[in-house]
């Protein structure tokens, strides 16, 4: 099972044929344009399912299937937390629980980015104690700019999932500390030497003892595209078959 997540930088519908090449089982795609704007080219292959948020029908967060997966909205949807949506993942070889998160709510002045994140943590409390999860997106957020008196900032946002046994492959794939990456997944005004790392893949502990590939895009095969890469990982869903 493969899944990818990547901010396009809006204009999904002219980029995804550069993404479709890695043959995502599903695609998590931030700034992108609502469905009806989705006129993709013939040639592209088109998705099975799709789910999409947001108040901008220009950007949003679209959720594409390309396999047998099937998605579905859980009951618990808030939309006050934008953008963090619970989806319930059934149809393929396993049955998941997904959060496609682009955090990002303007209105919200002290809690604009990871502070979502955070608030939804606390709301879906139950559903992250059930099953195998994934939450994947753009955090907008990153610990190096925690600020100690929020209760909600990114440090606290991991420590609350590690205590539900959800972590982060790229910091357990790479070795990686927090606020330490050696790889980004932004790049502002699509400058190479102004990076961050902004893009996440947090996962179960059931999940993250199966993967079997984890990738980070690099600026060089995706700066034209967007001032996000691309993270790219593969589960091997047999080795989780097996240890049942």
């Amino acid at each position: 099972m493969k899944l990818i997540t990547w901010n396009c930088q809006g204009a999904f519908r002219k980029k995804a044929n550069e993404i479709l090449k890695h043959n995502p089982d599903i695609l998590v795609v931030q700034e992108c344009e609502h469905p009806s704007k989705l006129i993709f080219n013939s040639s592209i292959q088109q998705p099975k399912d799709l789910l999409w948020f947001g108040e901008n029908e220009h950007k949003g967060i679209g959720v594409f299937s390309y396999s047998k997966y099937r998605f579905k909205l859980l009951d618990d949807y808030n939309p006050e937390f934008k953008i963090i949506a619970p989806i319930s993942v059934s149809g393929g070889a396993i049955d998941f629980t997904l959060f496609a998160v682009w955090a990002n709510n303007p209105q919200d002045k002290k809690n604009q980015y990871v502070g979502q994140v955070w608030k939804a943590i606390k709301h879906y409390d139950a559903i992250l104690n059930v099953g195998p999860t994934i939450l994947t997106g753009d955090f907008n957020s990153n610990t190096i700019w925690d600020r100690p008196s929020r209760e909600g900032n990114h440090s606290t946002v991991v420590e609350a999932l590690a205590g539900k046994k959800i972590h982060s492959i790229y910091h357990k794939y790479f070795l990686q500390n927090q606020g330490d990456e050696k790889h980004a997944t932004f790049y502002l005004h699509r400058d190479k030497n102004k990076t961050y790392h902004l893009d996440y893949f947090f996962v179960s502990d059931d999940l993250l003892s199966i993967i079997k590939n984890f990738e980070v895009g690099t600026y060089e095969n995706w700066i034209a595209h967007s001032d996000h890469s691309p993270l790219i990982v593969e589960f091997n869903l047999r080795r989780m078959k097996m240890s049942k």
